[in-house]
């Protein structure tokens, strides 16, 4: 399949500032993962400077394997109890004021490791109050247990990514089920906790689709959305069908402000991280 030309606005440069380089090694050295490096997001200097960061909790291998995803799939190996303890340690020498927490998806794990995000929660709690926090999870496979540990630990966002449209779903993600994302979502609303979803686009959607998505999470009560431009991460993973302008992003964005969501980012560099603090406060 052709490969279709990069356009210029979404051509950037990655940070080799300083400070970049001291985050990095601070995370180095509290063995932790970051998504705005290892994901080489554009974003990195701009959240930097803001004082946000996102991190990837529960090792580095997925036990899915989505067909945009860079992310390593395969079996992983245990699970690292003292995380939290190093997360909190970073999160401190950073002085972060608002971070997002993410992790792989842990099939292997019986409660899809929603007790170490609840402990990562808990501990930023106890010894930095004045953080805002926001987690990216999982479905958990649908463990409502496991979900509610993870909403009982009182994060001020909890966000769960639906991804792609409807039509494509099965497809880019052949282990998810789009409608317990739409249950998660509506559970984490129920309980009062601010709820946040995103998705990509340029997947082979089209218009109708893209509104479709955001009603139906309108419908499960998502009050947060984030649009982007999907990137193909190598020729093996699935293809960009297009690149959307950044005026089509900014159509998207009225649209879904008028079905009524709080806070909206859409255009072509926005990831589920981008402008978190200004959506939580908002």
């Amino acid at each position: 399949m052709k490969i279709l030309r990069k356009p210029d606005w979404l051509k950037i440069k990655l940070p080799n500032t300083a400070e970049f380089k001291e985050v990095k090694g601070i995370l180095a050295a509290q063995r932790l993962h970051s998504v705005c490096q290892e994901a080489k997001c554009p974003n990195m200097t701009e959240c930097f400077h803001a004082g946000t960061a996102t991190f990837l909790i529960l090792g580095d291998i997925c036990t899915r394997h989505c067909k945009y995803c860079n992310v390593t799939h395969g079996k992983p190996v245990g699970l690292d109890e003292d995380e939290p303890v190093r997360l909190v340690e970073a999160v401190k020498q950073l002085g972060l004021q608002y971070i997002v927490i993410t992790s792989v998806t842990r099939d292997d794990l019986p409660d899809g490791g929603a007790g170490i995000f609840a402990r990562c929660v808990e501990g930023l709690k106890a010894e930095m109050p004045g953080c805002r926090i926001e987690v990216l999870i999982p479905d958990f496979a649908g463990n409502w247990e496991a979900l509610d540990r993870v909403i009982e630990s009182r994060p001020d966002v909890i966000n769960h990514n639906v991804e792609v449209v409807r039509r494509l779903f099965s497809q880019l993600r052949p282990e998810g089920d789009l409608d317990l994302s739409l249950d998660v979502l509506q559970r984490i609303r129920d309980a009062g906790v601010a709820s946040k979803s995103g998705f990509m686009i340029g997947v082979g959607e089209d218009v109708e689709d893209v509104h479709a998505l955001l009603k139906e999470l309108r419908s499960a009560s998502c009050e947060r959305v984030t649009i982007g431009q999907y990137l193909q991460p190598s020729r093996e993973h699935w293809p960009v069908a297009r690149y959307y302008a950044p005026e089509e992003f900014q159509a998207f964005g009225a649209y879904a402000r008028q079905l009524g969501f709080k806070h909206v980012e859409s255009g072509p560099l926005v990831r589920s991280s981008y402008h978190a603090a200004q959506a939580e406060i908002s």
